[in-house]
């Protein structure tokens, strides 16, 4: 039986301060439409039992897992138990229901819900299926449009009965599932075409700069390490003498005058998250605005193990 929460419950937990690790299996549009400002995206395809433990190991309590409506974070959940993670809960409801009850979100463009196009290609086929069955130009095209009709409602039982969509994970993995169209996409075409026409540097990708070199430039006072995860992660651990911008809000924007408070101009920017994706994510944001930035592909625990200096807190 996997333990549930409802969205109140959880927002009760994140205004008395406790830290939260909760993850967002959705596709990676679907997150890019909107999500909770503190969720992280691990799409449900892209799963890894071991690694979700290892990034949670630096925090306290369960592990939260969350998606549309609930079912997929519930798959999720079976998924850590079956792996021997047993600390997990699903969000009832999922981010609709975070969403209607007022916890924070971020919004990008809206995209279509995976349930939604799971029920227009089985629809479709189906119909395509039973076309071909009525009025195919002979009994072998008959037979195999009375075949895919079959096959897809068999699918769809199948589906029902396990809660297991073979088709929903296949058109999860479809590129217009892949990429979100949020801020951050968008800034990254203007930072290619900025790049294009005045020619300077753009980051389009983990930097080569080895973790020694950074390490040197940080001391020597030419670089400064910038953590972009969220303040409940800095708070359970962070490189000691870090910055921290979190992407979120990054992606809601923060006036530029107020950032270059806090990031220097005349020093590289260091960028790093937890798993390397967040960091290329902020990378396309600060580039376009002047900063020399180098996202590290390394994540946070990877730094520590590289020898940076950890420091816990606010």
């Amino acid at each position: 039986m996997v333990a549930t929460i409802t969205p109140k419950q959880l927002m009760d937990l994140r205004t008395r301060g406790e830290a939260i690790s909760l993850v967002d299996v959705r596709t990676p549009a679907e997150f890019g439409e909107v999500h909770i400002d503190f969720a992280r995206n691990v799409p449900l395809d892209r799963l890894d039992p071991k690694q979700v433990a290892a990034d949670h190991a630096r925090h306290s309590g369960p592990i939260y897992f969350v998606c549309r409506s609930g079912g997929r974070s519930k798959t999720a959940c079976e998924r850590m138990i079956a792996a021997g993670v047993t600390d997990v809960v699903s969000v009832e409801g999922g981010t609709t229901a975070c969403d209607t009850a007022g916890m924070p979100v971020v919004r990008g463009k809206k995209v279509m819900s995976l349930e939604r196009q799971v029920r227009i290609a089985a629809g479709a086929l189906v119909a395509i299926g039973a076309g071909l069955a009525a009025f195919g130009p002979d009994p072998l095209w008959k037979s195999i449009g009375a075949g895919l009709a079959g096959f897809v409602g068999c699918g769809l039982v199948f589906a029902g009965i396990t809660d297991t969509c073979g088709m929903a994970m296949l058109i999860g993995r479809m590129p217009w599932n892949q990429v979100a169209a949020t801020t951050c996409s968008r800034l990254l075409l203007a930072a290619v075409v900025t790049a294009a026409a005045a020619g300077p540097a753009v980051a389009a990708g983990h930097t080569s700069d080895p973790l020694p070199a950074v390490q040197q430039a940080v001391a020597a006072g030419q670089a400064v390490i910038v953590d972009v995860r969220e303040p409940d992660e800095w708070a359970d651990g962070h490189v000691a003498g870090a910055r921290l911008v979190p992407l979120s809000a990054l992606e809601r924007g923060i006036d530029p005058a107020r950032l270059g408070q806090v990031l220097p101009k005349d020093k590289i920017i260091y960028c790093h998250c937890l798993m390397g994706g967040r960091c290329l994510a902020a990378a396309a944001i600060l580039a376009p605005l002047g900063y020399d930035v180098r996202p590290l592909k390394p994540g946070y625990p990877q730094l520590i193990q590289a020898g940076f200096p950890a420091a816990v807190g606010k």
